[in-house]
């Protein structure tokens, strides 16, 4: 089918969300087993101790777990702090946090202790955007709560974006004024279902009926990346495989033996990788072991890996070549690993 499909079902009894472009899989959510924070969750903490040599501080949050917010400036032991998960931490590490809160809904950001009313600048109709900050104007409270509204407010309808500015306003308000106490959770993280609603936009069909992802094929893709391997539209083929340290991109040219078949396998892996990396929930350092190709193609390879990764929504630095030759990136781990919200 062409177009957007959001498709919501349930995987091993928990939450789960797919995007379908085209008929490809585009995005994957899972909600992991377990009690582990979602991003996004927010904490009354206490400060806990400095972790000398790292600029940070360890943070008690509620049920004796740790967070780690990489702050420590004008932050004494034993002081309450509203903090908020940015993601998830690997094995044995603390859970990141930051200070500076932001609580995300369909068509607003609100920022807790950040004043400021504004329109996302993704939003270049002049027309509407003063509609749409006229409407936030009218609707937002006073008080130290900022407010964005998002790119999607353009297209939404003036109704429901009011009701949400209102609706997040007294979120915020209420967290800003929570902050003495005890650890406790404030606000839980969204599960894969509320991250659909807010962060995947408009589609032309929303299936959330009992059996969706295997009516349209989404339980065989999810079986598919159990595997490392993939094959590449236009031939060739990769391997992505996570390993405790880092994970491992190998290019490879497959049956193509001309002399253009590894640019051409290692571009084609460009514009594959941002959605490969993003179904299987793969972060942190990447290295990408690419197909034999002369030292003068590189740069084309970069740029296209700039392009694949502009429109991604996680955060992605491309750091550069090796001395051999493999070249290294770094990528926000915002999920779990596939692989581990299957258990």
């Amino acid at each position: 089918m062409k177009g957007r499909q959001i498709i919501l079902d349930h995987v091993a009894g928990r939450p789960a969300a797919a995007r379908l472009v085209d008929g490809a899989l585009d995005d994957l959510l899972v909600a992991p087993p377990g009690d582990r924070p979602a991003p996004g969750t927010v904490f009354r903490g206490r400060i806990d101790r400095p972790m000398k040599g790292q600029g940070g501080v360890t943070v008690r949050l509620p049920g004796g777990a740790a967070g780690y917010l990489r702050q420590a400036k004008g932050l004494s032991q034993g002081a309450p702090v509203l903090v908020q998960v940015t993601g998830y931490a690997p094995p044995g590490k603390a859970v990141p946090l930051t200070m500076r809160l932001s609580l995300r809904s369909r068509y607003v950001v609100a920022t807790p202790g950040a004043p400021g009313l504004n329109v996302s600048r993704a939003i270049r109709d002049e027309e509407r955007r003063v509609t749409l900050l006229e409407i936030l104007h009218d609707n937002a409270s006073d008080g130290p709560v900022g407010m964005i509204l998002r790119s999607l407010s353009e297209a939404g309808d003036d109704a429901d974006i009011a009701a949400d500015i209102r609706q997040m306003a007294a979120l915020a308000a209420g967290v800003a004024q929570d902050a003495d106490g005890a650890p406790e959770r404030l606000v839980e993280g969204p599960d894969p279902h509320a991250v659909a609603w807010t962060d995947w936009g408009f589609a032309d069909q929303i299936d959330d009926g009992a059996g969706s992802f295997e009516r349209h094929g989404v339980d065989d893709r999810i079986a598919a990346l159990a595997t490392p391997r993939f094959d590449m539209p236009g031939g060739g083929y990769a391997f992505v495989e996570p390993t405790q340290a880092l994970v491992a991109v190998d290019v490879n040219t497959g049956a193509d033996m001309s002399l253009a078949a590894g640019l051409k396998a290692n571009l084609a892996l460009a514009r594959a990788l941002p959605v490969q990396l993003r179904l299987r929930g793969l972060g942190g350092q990447i290295v990408i072991d690419p197909a034999p190709m002369p030292r003068k193609d590189r740069r084309t390879f970069e740029q296209a890996l700039g392009r694949a990764f502009r429109p991604d929504p996680v955060d992605t630095v491309l750091a550069g070549w090796t001395p051999l030759g493999l070249f290294e990136l770094q990528r926000r781990r915002d999920r779990l690993p596939l692989s581990a919200c299957l258990t």
